[in-house]
């Protein structure tokens, strides 16, 4: 089929953050987590990653030369804030010649302030977890807006707060390793409190600036929709890992369970618009030995399409995602969508049908105003290493070498067209019969 047109002035672009391309940041929590063997597969190190720090001008021409009209990125703390309260002019010169330069070729910049790597001091001073830190980020992310405010009008605080307290206080398969549940409710009260004190900040510098959250969204289904207790436990996930930040932030206040780390507040207005990082679906079983998952054991269709992670791609979640949130009555940007694919057999599949799925939704509604796709480069993916391949252009961390793959030209007609090219048939319905999918991350 064809498909029809997105809404003019619509962004196209990928998304990166800076610890997964940058190389060279030695002085994070994450690098520090990466010398002890066995917490990244392979024992791969984010040094060089992609050498964009040293090559951001010959990658943005690149993606330029593909039809991208903006690009999001993120700027690494420690490297602007190395010590408390010492600030670095030449990371900051650095990062203003790279908004500069995207400001250059007419992309239209989008900022992360905070994409999952602290300062070593933050680290070592208890993290999230510490009060402080939220006042400390609310002194960077103004001291920041001070210096490149001028470059980009997009900012986001915080890349996906619920991943960070699940996968680093939860699982503890992320910095610093913990597990425990209390910790991970401080950590979430703690990141909101960091966004509503940056969200002031910056508007009170720069009213101007339109300022947001990243979202992680995944969707919730019960395995078993004649089981009562399945869709008790899936509706328990969607509020958890969905609706806890959502409400908090629409209703200026901690909800349940943050309540139990206190009453803390914020501006009733604290997004101006709603990013949303969407990859996949997850089927949800009672299972009371899964306590610490809300006694949900998490499962895939057995014979659904999957990605090299073993996400399931499922572009109607996208859709019901997107028309979920017509009720923030705010703009929203699409901030990360992609697939772990390393032959490039199924991207072009997950790029036309997500995609798809996003246009259904603005014709449904939805107030859509633009898509990131993760990632332009294949670069350093956290616990995985460079074992996840999520680029549109494949990278070699050891030639530095980089390929367009089919799939990125396939977006580059995208993002030419503004439309969506003739797509490929669709994937056939997913089957009843489910499997365990195992403890995935979440990003």
């Amino acid at each position: 089929m064809t498909g029809g047109r997105f809404p003019d002035r619509f962004l196209w672009g990928t998304a990166t953050a800076a610890h997964q391309v940058e190389g060279g940041n030695h002085a994070n929590d994450w690098w520090a987590w990466e010398q002890v063997p066995g917490h990244i597969k392979n024992n791969d190190r984010s040094d060089p990653a992609c050498q964009h720090y040293e090559r951001y001008i010959s990658d943005f021409d690149l993606l330029r030369s593909l039809h991208q009209n903006a690009h999001r990125l993120s700027l690494e703390w420690s490297r602007i804030e190395p010590a408390p309260g010492k600030f670095s002019s030449t990371a900051l010169a650095h990062y203003r010649d790279v908004l500069q330069a995207l400001g250059d070729r007419g992309m239209e910049p989008f900022v992360t302030l905070h994409h999952f790597t602290n300062p070593t001091w933050i680290a070592n001073a208890g993290g999230w977890d510490a009060p402080g830190t939220a006042e400390y980020f609310a002194r960077f992310a103004e001291r920041v807006t001070d210096a490149l405010g001028d470059l980009a009008r997009y900012w986001i605080t915080i890349n996906e707060p619920t991943v960070i307290a699940y996968q680093g206080y939860v699982r503890g398969e992320w910095p610093p390793g913990r597990r425990d549940l209390g910790a991970a409710v401080r950590v979430l009260a703690t990141l909101l409190r960091g966004h509503w004190l940056a969200y002031e900040r910056i508007k009170r510098r720069r009213p101007e600036l339109q300022v947001g959250l990243a979202h992680h969204l995944r969707v919730f289904d019960p395995a078993r929709w004649f089981a009562p207790q399945d869709r008790v436990v899936a509706a328990a996930f969607g509020r958890v890992f969905n609706e806890t930040i959502l409400r908090s932030l629409r209703q200026g206040r901690l909800v349940f369970p943050l309540t139990r780390a206190g009453k803390r507040s914020g501006p009733r207005h604290s997004q101006d618009f709603i990013g949303v990082n969407y990859y996949t679906r997850e089927l949800v079983k009672f299972n009371h030995r899964y306590g610490a998952e809300l006694f949900g054991e998490r499962m895939l269709p057995a014979e659904a399409r999957r990605s090299d992670l073993k996400w399931e791609l499922y572009p109607d979640g996208l859709y019901r995602t997107l028309l979920s949130l017509r009720r923030e009555r705010r703009p929203i940007f699409i901030t990360e969508n992609g697939i772990a694919d390393a032959q490039d057999t199924m991207r072009p599949e997950f790029l036309l049908t997500h995609v798809g799925a996003m246009l259904r939704a603005i014709e449904s509604g939805a107030p859509v105003r633009g898509y990131f796709h993760w990632t332009c480069f294949d670069n350093f993916e956290w616990a995985e290493g460079y074992s996840a391949k999520f680029g549109l252009i494949a990278c070699d961390p050891l030639t530095q070498e980089r390929r367009p793959r089919p799939s990125a030209r396939l977006y580059a007609q995208i993002c030419l067209t503004n439309q969506v090219p003739a797509s490929v048939e669709p994937p056939p319905a997913p089957p009843r019969s489910v499997e365990p999918a195992g403890p995935a991350d979440l990003r």
